[in-house]
């Protein structure tokens, strides 16, 4: 019988032969595979780590990863000593008809100890290797990004040539743009070239004359027996009854002009010629005050300062005698009425009712006009403006392409490295290496 003390507890128990022999067996063959297996795993998991690390990592990354396994097997050698101790202590405790067989294993676990330090060596010349390998694979990339900038750069001036180029067409496209809505804008404004606002005025009337007024009065005012006239009269007739007429005053002066006059500078004139001249309306065509945006809106009604007076752009003309004829066709028609009315002994109460709708109607219908046509100008105008700033737009663009352009040219290998180290040094050793071939 042999007698085995528990290393824990402290504790005594016999054994036979054959139960001591499975014991030393057990410790011998199970713990020692055990170490083993788990030192061969360790092994194995540091030499896919060590791969992938090779793979990532830069030179001196290498030497940290290499200090790391040696501590690593030193941990592992430390461990297993350890345990070598352990088991021969638990061999020395046992009888000495045991002692060899334990000696045999140590000896046996010693040997495949010193086989793994033969792999770990090994695997110290894999690592060499591989950070040989990692080295030309840098100087590859390092020549292959190098070609690739080469390349990038000849593209992006190319680029920035083409760019320029349609920039540049679409620039002189932009500004003939403006310039033709420039003009197109003071066509609508002036409706003249080389010739005067009262001659202006008096085409586009004959123009329609004989299908819009057939039977319409449209001629200067030559009477000056009171002191004063105006420019023209309009009047038409339905039958031999007239139920419209107007005295226009046209007003225009040079940009060039020292004193510069307003458009109220006439009213107390025009209305002392439509008073003499027996008109019911009194208008100013005038293109003075250019920027004044109040004149600028459409029809301006100024019955404020003296009664049925308007002051329009040389644009309205045409439109604002429509506006006044049809209203005084629609008051002829109502007259016709009324004295039907009369003439039927009719409740006139009506009449008075209709000729109120007509007024209403006919503010709306003039308030509408008017809105219409101050929007077409001030859409004009958008455009214009629009326009302008697509013009500036590509200016600035073609200002940013051009610095674009010069930090392409300037760009140098020096400057790209300057706040990388780790880039210069390796460009510093490619160089060095050139040099030396």
């Amino acid at each position: 019988m042999n007698e085995i003390k528990c290393p824990k507890c402290g504790e005594v128990f016999q054994v036979d032969e054959s139960g001591y022999a499975a014991i030393a067996k057990q410790i011998r063959d199970k713990e020692f595979h055990k170490d083993i297996n788990d030192y061969k795993a360790n092994l194995d998991k540091a030499r896919e780590n060590a791969d992938e690390l090779v793979r990532a990592k830069t030179e001196s990354e290498y030497k940290d990863i290499l200090t790391g396994k040696d501590a690593e097997i030193a941990e592992l050698k430390a461990r297993i000593e350890s345990m070598a101790k352990d088991i021969k202590t638990q061999v020395d405790s046992m009888k000495k008809d045991q002692r060899l067989a334990v000696a045999e294993a140590v000896a046996k676990k010693e040997q495949e100890l010193s086989e793994k330090n033969n792999e770990i060596t090994n695997l110290k010349a894999q690592i060499k290797s591989s950070e040989k390998d990692s080295e030309l694979k840098v100087e590859r990339a390092k020549s292959e990004v190098e070609k690739q900038f080469r390349e990038r750069e000849d593209s992006l001036k190319e680029e920035t040539l083409r760019i320029k180029e349609d920039l540049g067409q679409q620039l002189q496209e932009k500004e003939r743009e403006v310039e033709y809505y420039k003009d197109l804008k003071a066509r609508l404004s002036t409706k003249m070239v080389g010739e005067t606002l009262e001659k202006h005025c008096e085409n586009e009337f004959n123009k329609i004359r004989m299908t819009a007024f057939p039977n319409a009065y449209f001629e200067k005012d030559n009477d000056a027996r009171t002191g004063s006239k105006g420019d023209y009269i309009f009047r038409d007739y339905d039958g031999d009854t007239e139920f419209i007429s107007i005295m226009f005053e046209m007003k225009n002066e040079n940009d060039t002009t020292a004193t510069k006059h307003k458009n109220e500078d006439f009213f107390k004139e025009l209305d002392k010629d439509r008073n003499e001249k027996g008109c019911e309306y009194a208008v100013l065509v005038s293109l003075l005050e250019a920027d004044n945006d109040y004149y600028n809106n459409g029809i301006v009604d100024v019955s404020y300062r003296y009664p049925k007076m308007y002051v329009i752009r040389p644009q309205f003309f045409i439109p604002m005698i429509t506006l006044l004829r049809n209203a005084g066709l629609n008051a002829v028609s109502y007259q016709h009425q009324l004295a039907e009315i009369r003439n039927q002994n009719v409740d006139v109460t009506h009449f008075e009712e209709d000729l109120n709708n007509f007024k209403e109607k006919f503010a709306y219908n003039y308030g509408q006009a008017s809105k219409r046509f101050s929007e077409a100008i001030e859409e004009i105008d958008k455009s214009m403006s629009h326009l302008q700033k697509i013009k500036d737009a590509l200016l600035a663009s073609d200002r940013q392409l051009r610095l674009a352009n010069d930090k392409a040219e300037d760009l140098t290998i020096k400057k790209l490295t300057k706040n990388n180290p780790t880039m210069a040094a390796k460009f510093k050793e490619l160089k060095d290496n050139s040099s030396e071939q």
